[in-house]
This record gives structure tokens, C-alpha cells and sequence, in this order.
């Protein structure tokens, strides 16, 4: 259940997103100064994936123990299941229950993300770009990010990740023309979870 003052803020921050939305590239021909990974093979890249560093939205700060999940449906769209606590790892749970919509002729690099509308199940107008910019060839890192330079997200399979490792993708991040000073690490504790932490 969502309450009130927890709705309100869920659809002012959709409403900001939204206002990006129409300037979201949708569109695999349009020039962007983030690459698109490619192919991305979608059965391949389904399963969790630890976020180790992020560029936040306000939604998102203070994110402790982030994972986001995919999984590939039937009819080509991902199922997405992001959860986190935030302010610690003790902290209140959030879940975020999107679908991408990969873009045809992105080879799976470019989905066009729908929320739904929190309390009322139903989806939002328009989609939010989610362009997967890097991939692993081995499917163990990824980086999603946005034309626009806003937002960024450093994926992992593994929770943890070396300080030399994620200066080597700041420093990709940064050719693209991200401000990686604002890139803030995610803590992640899963004493049980691959590579511990």
C-alpha cells in the first residue's frame, strides 16, 4: 500500500521525470554522446544486478543494498524489479516495478522505460530512455545511462566492486560527458550474495 504523502511524492517526481520525457531519444538513428552496447542479448543479461555507483535521482539517494532485476517476457518487454533501502541498510524499503521496452533496431541496447502511476496500476504516457551504454563481454558490468547526461548507473553481478575498476568506467563516463563528480557509490552489504561485502 502507498500512502498519501508517499503518492504525492511518487507523482511529483514521475511529473519531473515526464517533463524530460519528451526530449528522451527514443530513436537509434538520433545522435547521442552516450554509445549503445550492442547486440544485448536479453535472455543473457536477465537476472539481478547489484548497483554500485550512480549519478541519483531524487528518488534514489542514500540508496543502500540497490539491486535491479530483469526479466525477459514473452511478448520481448523486461520486467524490472528495482528495490533498495535507503538511508541504510536497515533503512525503508523501496521497490520500483518498471518495464523497458527495447527499441527495435537498438540490437536490446535502447528501452524506452513506463512507470506505473503509484496507487492506481495504471502506466504513464510516455517512456523514459534507458540506454544501456557498456556491457561486459562476459555480462558481469554494465552501465546504464541517458543522452541528456542526467542520470547514471553502474551495474554489477557481483556487490562489490574495486576502487580501480570503478575509476576505469568513471573515466568512460566522463569521455561521454558526465560530470563524474557527482557520481556517488551505492553501498552493498550481502554477507551471503556473490563476493560477499
Amino acid at each position: 500500500p502507498v500512502n498519501r504523502s508517499e503518492r504525492a511524492g511518487w507523482v511529483m517526481a514521475i511529473l519531473l521525470l515526464g517533463g524530460m520525457a519528451g526530449c528522451a531519444n527514443l530513436d537509434p538513428r538520433r545522435p547521442s554522446p552516450v554509445p549503445m552496447a550492442g547486440p544485448v542479448d536479453l535472455q543473457r543479461f536477465s537476472g539481478d544486478w547489484y548497483l554500485i555507483a550512480h549519478i541519483p535521482t531524487d528518488r534514489d539517494r542514500q540508496a543502500h543494498n540497490a539491486v535491479e532485476n530483469y526479466l525477459l517476457e514473452a511478448d520481448g518487454s523486461v520486467a524490472m524489479t528495482y528495490t533498495n533501502r535507503l538511508g541504510g541498510f536497515d533503512g525503508t524499503p523501496k521497490r520500483m516495478t518498471p518495464t523497458g521496452y527495447p527499441v527495435e533496431g537498438s540490437g536490446n541496447a535502447l528501452w524506452g522505460i513506463r512507470f506505473l502511476i503509484p496507487g492506481l496500476s495504471l502506466p504513464w504516457p510516455f517512456r523514459f530512455e534507458y540506454r544501456i551504454a557498456y556491457l561486459a563481454p562476459d555480462y558481469s558490468e554494465m552501465v546504464v545511462a541517458r543522452s541528456r547526461l542526467d542520470f547514471l548507473w553502474l551495474f554489477a553481478r557481483r556487490p562489490q566492486m574495486s576502487d580501480a575498476d570503478l575509476a576505469r568506467h568513471a573515466e568512460r563516463m566522463a569521455a561521454w560527458g558526465y560530470d563524474v563528480s557527482k557520481l556517488e557509490r551505492v553501498p552493498q552489504r550481502w554477507p551471503s550474495a556473490p563476493g560477499g561485502g
